[in-house]
């Protein structure tokens, strides 16, 4: 059986660098090994939670319970006309299965290289970037469900994808493990430049290519985005919230320069510009704080408490319900 390890140190499995411990935590390489743990889970009648990255959890206290972390990173390809299947298990990380795609000169996650995490938790958040989500190229997910003791195959339609959202968020949410995602990508260029400075960063390096476009928006995110090796944080703390066109026009007429994004049937505002227009930008109390390049990120600068970084979330989503009139949610678990 797997190794089952008491009172394990998670300070460097959450990219906020949090100082708590987990009473058991465990890792899995295959299905016989996560069917072990969690059989160990139900016979010790444990709480559990999977943890992949860390990338989007904040602790605020030690975990009662079982971390399950995956460790399987295989990625495998199959073709069917100019399109490339690219299965990636859960423990493969994230900017590993886009650094794979660019080599390979496969089209649609580009965009989002540089997001913190593994491949298993991509669909859970319906990761996005500059105007790409992971919706846009998954073609199916791999569950291990827990109720079933199998593995479940859902396609990207019954995923439920939404805004930051997904099945594994809402109805499927402790019911099971992503054991692996498989990507739908392109041999065929498919640029998206749409959004923010990534054209004109694209432009001044010449041609349009695949690598160029990874290559910008690692620059722009390197501009705005702190290192989580070097100053703890999760990137995007808030979601941009979501307006009707009547909310958003008023929004706009009262502040012209208020950055809005089409999204379906509503417009998204940019949520790190209204902590920042709020005076939030570069807040620091004790060790926990807002990033003075971008206010959409919390980070610890030392030996913050989760407790003290969630105190100040609740503060900033306050005040921008006060100024604003409008709800800002949060992005990362907080656990």
């Amino acid at each position: 059986m797997t190794e089952i390890v008491r009172n394990k140190s998670l300070r460097y499995l959450n990219t906020f660098g949090i100082d708590v411990k987990s009473s058991r935590y465990a890792e899995f390489r295959n299905i016989e090994e996560l069917r072990k743990i969690f059989e160990y889970q139900e016979e010790n009648n444990l709480n559990w939670y999977p943890l992949s990255g860390g990338s989007n959890t904040l602790f605020t206290r030690d975990y009662k319970g079982i971390i399950i972390h995956p460790l399987c990173s295989d990625i495998t390809t199959r073709t069917e006309n100019e399109f490339i299947y690219v299965k990636a298990d859960a423990g493969t990380l994230w900017d590993n299965l886009v650094f794979f795609s660019i080599e390979h000169n496969l089209w649609g996650i580009e965009n989002l290289y540089g997001i913190p995490g593994y491949v298993g938790s991509s669909p859970i958040q319906n990761i996005g970037a500059y105007g790409v989500e992971a919706k846009d190229c998954i073609y199916s997910v791999d569950f291990y469900d827990k109720k079933k003791n199998g593995i479940v195959t859902l396609l990207a339609n019954d995923c439920n994808f939404g805004y930051r959202d997904s099945i594994f968020k809402k109805e499927l949410k402790g019911k099971g493990i992503i054991i692996s995602v498989t990507y739908r990508l392109s041999i065929k260029e498919n640029p998206r430049l749409d959004y923010g400075d990534l054209k004109n960063e694209v432009e001044n390096k010449g041609k349009i290519t695949i690598k160029n476009i990874a290559d910008s928006v690692i620059s722009i995110r390197n501009s705005k985005l702190p290192d989580p090796n070097v100053l703890g944080n999760s990137g995007s703390f808030f979601k941009n919230p979501l307006l009707n066109i009547q909310e958003a026009v008023k929004l706009k007429n009262k502040y012209p320069e208020v950055p809005l994004y089409p999204h379906g049937d509503k417009v998204k505002v940019a949520a790190g510009w209204l902590i920042e227009k709020a005076g939030w930008k570069g807040y620091r109390k004790g060790d926990c704080g807002v990033h003075d390049r971008q206010a959409l990120v919390l980070v610890n600068h030392g030996n913050s408490s989760g407790e003290e970084i969630k105190k100040l979330a609740e503060e900033i989503i306050s005040d921008i319900n006060t100024k604003f009139n409008i709800n800002i949610e949060t992005e990362v678990n907080i656990l």
